[in-house]
């Protein structure tokens, strides 16, 4: 539009005249780029000048930081990449951590039981003792499980005669047990009769603890003790149900054996017949070998050879006496085959199968009162570690010297007992030699054994000496059978 026509068009506006419509002009499509946009810089950034000195080194690139991601975001797992790549490292790090808190954690929950376990929480009460306050996990070690069947023994009224010379202030055996005299430890074994008032079998059993030893002293069944019993047979088995009223069944047993002997009693364990049945399958039989068959009753048969005794087998086997030439010794005499054979299973099942597997077996023995007994759960733990370190040939078992004898009870000739006549001398010989190891020799005054057969009169000193360490007995035969007491039912074999 040149100027005249914008003079014209003016004109016309001004004098009101209609102006006329101009066409619109038709757009061109452009197909070029799209600037990029312009970076944003706040409103009092300072723009970025190089002010580098002359020849210095340029700056670093800065790495861009990594985009973030909140715990629940879509790509959370989606990893940036950094500038040198060390993501495998980290993942290594991050395991330790881990492990590292897990133990750190137990370790705490641990100690912290541990403290529990160990706080004085608990009244302890034990007979003749003050009450003490103890932890659970003392508490546990000094629990007597089946103290309550036979109860708590007496303080001994004995001399203990402890040789100073041995046992100074010094000295000691290296296990803690609750001793009369340090460095040896007596446990009083009882069997039952099936009536349980009997004891048929009696041994003392003392573990020379300094020494590396036991030693088993069988006491004869038959044992005549007049002074300890009301029954007339006069007999040591009925001490424990006819004994002195005023003290309790287990002590009246236990005072005969400390003033006879002269051993002091630590502990005691009892059990019955029918619980040896259930004890022996417990730990999976006795293996034996036998020269003979054993004939209990006409229907209760052992076969000879190499047998692994059953719980009944063994039953019958320790009690079985109808056949021997000798009686109740030769019983006495194959009881103690049959204490060789027990402890090589269980030195076996210590080897075999571990320590863990015997502290198995006692519980389950505890939990069922197969045994009563005055030691608590650690001192039988602590005796059964020092009986698997043991060898056959340190442990010997001996029988009390003496004879056959008859005790008449009336005057007729037929009130008359078989009894057994403990021969003095050759009795506290013995105990002198093996069973008093740390206490001072005992002198004949000092023991309240009878003789019913004095010694100028002896018949006979056969059982003076039957001591056997269990490695010769490993090759024992049985004791010498009677031809006449062969069953009737038997004489056509």
């Amino acid at each position: 539009m040149n100027r005249e026509e914008r003079n014209e068009e003016l004109n016309n506006s001004t004098y009101g005249a209609p102006r006329q419509v101009k066409p619109l002009r038709k757009l061109k499509r452009i197909d070029a780029p799209r600037p990029a946009e312009p970076e944003y810089h706040g409103l009092h950034e300072a723009p970025s000048i190089d002010i580098r000195i002359e020849g210095e080194e340029p700056p670093r690139p800065q790495i861009t930081e990594q985009q973030y991601h909140g715990l629940h975001e879509k790509g959370r797992d989606r990893l940036v990449e950094s500038a040198d790549d060390d993501d495998k490292p980290n993942k290594k790090k991050s395991r330790k951590d881990t492990i590292i808190k897990l133990t750190s954690i137990l370790l705490s929950i641990a100690a912290i039981v541990t403290l529990f376990l160990n706080m004085p929480i608990l009244w302890y009460k034990k007979s003749g003792q003050p009450d003490e306050r103890v932890s659970i996990m003392t508490y546990f070690k000094r629990w007597q499980p089946t103290v309550d069947i036979e109860g708590e023994l007496e303080k001994p009224q004995m001399n203990l005669n402890v040789d100073t010379d041995i046992v100074h202030d010094d000295f000691t055996d290296g296990l803690d047990l609750p001793q009369l005299v340090e460095g040896q430890y007596t446990v009083l074994f009882l069997g039952f009769d099936e009536d349980l008032e009997l004891t048929d079998v009696i041994w003392i059993c003392q573990f020379d603890i300094a020494g590396g030893k036991l030693n088993i002293l069988q006491v004869p069944r038959d044992c005549a003790v007049p002074n300890y019993t009301g029954n007339e047979t006069t007999k040591i088995n009925s001490v424990y149900t006819y004994g002195d009223p005023s003290v309790s069944k287990i002590q009246r047993i236990v005072n005969c054996v400390q003033d006879d002997f002269g051993i002091p009693i630590d502990a005691y364990v009892t059990t019955a017949c029918f619980d040896i049945v259930d004890i022996v399958d417990l730990i999976g039989g006795i293996p034996m070998h036998l020269d003979n068959e054993i004939i209990y009753e006409a229907d209760k048969i052992i076969p000879k050879g190499d047998v692994v005794l059953d719980g009944k087998q063994s039953e019958w086997f320790v009690r079985f006496r109808h056949e021997w030439l000798q009686g109740d010794i030769g019983r006495v005499q194959n009881q103690r085959r049959f204490m060789q054979a027990a402890m090589k299973k269980l030195l076996a099942i210590v080897k075999d199968e571990g320590k863990l597997k015997l502290y198995s077996y006692l519980n389950t023995i505890y939990k069922n009162k197969w045994i009563a007994t005055n030691m608590s759960v650690e001192d039988l733990s602590k005796l059964a570690d020092l009986g698997s370190t043991l060898t056959m040939e340190n442990v010997s078992v001996d029988m009390v010297p003496g004879e056959d004898a008859d005790y008449y009870y009336g005057p007729g000739p037929d009130d008359k007992y078989s009894i057994y006549s403990i021969h003095k001398r050759a009795t506290i010989d013995k105990l002198n030699e093996k069973f008093r190891p740390y206490q001072r020799p005992m002198l004949i005054s000092e023991s309240n054994i009878l003789e019913f057969v004095e010694e100028y009169d002896y018949q006979y000193e056969l059982y003076d000496d039957t001591g056997m360490t269990f490695e010769e007995l490993e090759k024992a035969t049985e004791p010498l059978r009677n031809p006449d007491m062969r069953p009737a039912w038997k004489e056509d074999e």
